[in-house]
């Protein structure tokens, strides 16, 4: 029986974002664990809609022995520093080096990691580990449906397998998918890629696979998967990443190179053929709150995209809390604002109290922050449990968090930031999201996943933030030759 080793090593790059993510950043807990080794990976992914623990899920039954060696992750934001990935590179290494004999190995891996040195950190990674592996042990790594695939990742893994849906609620079973994979590998099957570079940038809006054309797509995948080809991918990329690699890759493995061939070209060409549908549309505030006004019977969401958290958005600007508090709009939820000053401050004030500060727009970008009364109509640890179909079983660990009302809305406020993309944010701080009118998400795609039943109507607006939706609006300067921005 092998011994299969089990690591994890996530960050999803924006490098239009300013800064750089440290090394404290991976060590920290948020939504998801941070940085933790050994057998106590194992307890803490346990149930967690994560690859990582949909592969162990997978591999119990089958006598093998798995050996956990690390596991980290950092909140999407600006390139790595390269301190930091040195850092947890030579702890993998040399925790490889301190385990028993390694058959396999099983990476948990985002596919768009960027440091200030390496554009491609995951192959990079990849290189070193083949070096120290040998080129005969098999290695699977999961990828995240905005991976940005790499020729080295191509060609130093054994097989490469990403989330199949955008908001991503099969991430475990993605692990499940990896660990199938890695057992053929171990069977000694042959298995050929095929893979095929796209040459536009979709924006990250418009990558959902609950809307065309991304879900046509993602069913012509599966209809191309069988027996001979048993996984046929479209992974869309991670536009934010100016890289030569950034963008769509068709991905597929058969039993020869003829079959995975002949499955990419098929699904390439669906892609090509639906360039053109990859477009939304992005409000104003101003639109925004126009339509608000006009369909007063409606429940709506507005996605406040371009702060988003999980796109590298510092998830503390305000420019459309300002425009609704103008309106004295009631029945408004806002989620959530990172500001951890203002949090403790709510928290020494107290439930039931009121305190004059500022909170959010720290970062900067556009209005500034909200300044004036606040009053404290909840507090809470940070400490919960994710609910929705995304963030299920994920132990979340935000700081010190808070419900204010400022005029007539209400604001979610946390000490780190996380996109609002469950309704459990919510709950841990006594709003029930099914009593407000409107409410506000710094999210992309995510809160599709949990919150899209409880409206009539889902808006994208295009207010201040770094996880840039209109995508002409970026200078690229070094994208491989021939791609069009959408």
């Amino acid at each position: 029986m092998a011994h299969i080793g089990l690591l994890g090593f996530l960050h999803e790059t924006n490098t239009f974002a300013p800064g750089v993510t440290t090394l404290a950043q991976f060590v920290e807990a948020d939504a998801w664990p941070g940085l933790i080794t050994g057998d106590e990976i194992l307890r803490a992914t346990q149930g967690m809609n994560l690859a990582f623990s949909g592969f162990v899920s997978a591999m119990q039954g089958h006598g093998h022995t798995l050996v956990p060696l690390l596991w980290c992750s950092a909140n999407p934001s600006a390139a790595v520093e390269d301190a930091a990935f040195e850092a947890v590179v030579e702890q993998i290494l040399t925790l490889i080096d301190q385990a028993p004999p390694l058959d396999a190995l099983f990476l948990d891996l985002h596919g768009a990691m960027v440091t200030v040195s390496y554009e491609d950190a995951e192959g990079e990674l990849l290189t070193r580990l083949r070096t120290r592996l040998g080129a005969a042990l098999p290695m699977v790594a999961a990828l995240d449906f905005h991976a940005n695939v790499s020729t080295a990742m191509l060609r130093q893994a054994n097989g490469l397998v990403a989330y199949r849906s955008y908001p991503h609620v099969d991430i475990a079973q993605t692990g499940e998918r990896a660990a199938q994979m890695l057992l053929r590998l171990l069977a000694a099957e042959p298995l050929y890629y095929a893979a095929r570079q796209v040459d536009i940038l979709i924006p990250m809006p418009w990558q959902s696979t609950l809307a065309e054309p991304a879900r046509s797509i993602m069913s012509v995948a599966r209809a191309l998967e069988g027996p001979d080809t048993p996984e046929v991918q479209f992974i869309p990329g991670f536009p934010l990443a100016d890289i030569h690699d950034s963008g769509p890759t068709i991905l597929a493995y058969g039993r020869t190179q003829a079959q995975a061939d002949q499955a990419a070209d098929l699904l390439c060409a669906r892609v090509q053929a639906s360039r053109q549908a990859f477009r939304g549309q992005l409000l104003s505030i101003a639109e925004a709150i126009a339509f608000i006004q006009a369909h007063p019977e409606q429940r709506i969401l507005l996605a406040d995209t371009q702060d988003n958290p999980g796109g590298g958005g510092t998830g503390d600007t305000t420019d459309l809390l300002h425009a609704l508090a103008q309106q004295a709009m009631h029945g408004v939820c806002a989620g959530i604002v990172c500001d951890p000053a203002f949090a403790q401050a709510a928290h020494q004030a107290g439930t039931g109290h009121r305190l004059h500060g500022a909170l959010g727009g720290h970062s900067g970008m556009g209005a500034g922050p909200l300044i004036g009364e606040f009053h404290v109509l909840a507090t809470g640890d940070g400490h919960f449990t994710g609910t929705g179909p995304f963030y299920l079983g994920c132990h979340m660990a935000l700081g010190r968090m808070a419900r204010v009302r400022y005029g007539t809305i209400e604001i979610l406020v946390s000490s780190k930031k996380q996109q609002a993309a469950d309704q459990a944010m919510f709950r841990h701080l006594g709003a029930e999201p099914t009593q407000y009118r409107v409410l506000v998400l710094k999210s992309s795609v995510h809160f599709r996943a949990d919150f899209a039943a409880l409206a009539d109507k889902i808006l994208v607006v295009a207010a201040p933030g770094e996880n840039t939706a209109d995508l002409h609006a970026l200078t690229y300067r070094r994208l491989r030759p021939g791609v069009t921005i959408l």
